[in-house]
């Protein structure tokens, strides 16, 4: 009786404490004052600048961006010598200090709706649209993405972001660290566009994807 009663403790107190961390509420109005670092590069609204590097986050789910904050954070991104503009993120994720921070700016972030803007990038929307056919089973068929697969959201993602990002993996900048073990899944994904023409249609038919 003693030892399933200690059992029992322990269940809940581990319970307690993982409960904690799933549904850890955060605060509109710090992550609106911690966000007016972000802003800058992100826009007001989370619409993404182009000229700053920084994609759209608006309408992205909380887990993804939670998991980029932390790993720009721990080094697992933003480190590679040729990341130049994830270089220029990891200090900007270092601003928040603690997971309060994080879940007061997901909660901000969580109430914006600004809209990401194309660049034009040029590729055959039909060929993309076949090439997809790998990406459908994580990403989804309308690109929402998948947290049971750790996929994120593409979307409404800006096209000159989608376009380097599938550079970056395919050329090792990025999901290669021995901790981004998601990225390590993507990665091999991204290698199966075999030139810049391949990235460049599956890109506008990314693009072509309507955002929720």
């Amino acid at each position: 009786m003693k030892k399933h009663y200690i059992s029992g403790i322990i269940i809940f107190v581990l319970g307690t404490a993982f409960s904690t961390n799933v549904f850890a509420e955060g605060d509109l109005g710090r992550g609106e004052a911690k966000y007016k670092v972000c802003a800058a590069c992100h826009g007001e609204n989370g619409e993404g600048r182009k000229i700053a590097n920084a994609p759209r986050i608006s309408g992205q789910h909380s887990w993804y961006i939670a998991r980029q904050l932390n790993n720009f954070k721990n080094g697992v991104r933003g480190t590679h010598i040729n990341d130049i503009t994830g270089m220029q993120m990891r200090p900007m994720a270092m601003t928040l200090l603690t997971d309060q921070d994080i879940d007061d700016v997901l909660v901000y972030v969580g109430s914006l709706n600004g809209r990401g803007k194309h660049s034009g990038v040029k590729g055959n929307i039909e060929k993309g649209e076949s090439a997809y056919a790998v990406c459908v089973t994580c990403h989804g068929a309308n690109g929402q993405g998948n947290k049971t697969l750790n996929a994120p959201k593409i979307a409404g993602l800006p096209d000159w972001y989608v376009e380097r990002q599938l550079n970056n993996f395919k050329s090792g900048i990025r999901g290669v660290h021995a901790k981004d073990i998601f990225g390590q899944q993507m990665r091999p994904m991204a290698m199966t566009l075999a030139s810049d023409e391949a990235v460049r249609d599956m890109t506008v038919f990314v693009a072509s994807l309507k955002s929720s």
